[in-house]
């Protein structure tokens, strides 16, 4: 996961809520189809969970955290055996 801003600077304000706490609650939204606002009052507010995704979603971070999870669970092997060509 990385850094926040205010760790690697002087700068900024630090963050209110943890990535897990955050994580957590996109994978909530995720898994129940749930709209932003129905987000359950145990998770952060809706609104900075998804100013956390959309952050994370414009830097490209979301894609790589969905290829490193892909490469862990497949292991050494990052291509489906379907994908791969045998001519």
């Amino acid at each position: 996961m990385p850094v926040p801003a205010w760790l690697e600077s002087w700068r900024g304000r630090p963050e209110s809520y943890c990535h897990r706490q955050m994580l957590d609650a996109v994978f909530y939204l995720l898994d129940s189809g749930i709209n932003w606002r129905a987000m359950p009052g145990d998770f952060p507010p809706w609104d900075r969970v998804n100013a956390f995704f959309r952050r994370w979603r414009d830097r490209g971070l979301t894609i790589e955290l969905h290829d490193r999870l892909r490469a862990g669970t497949r292991g050494r092997r990052t291509r489906p055996r379907a994908d791969r060509r045998h001519y």
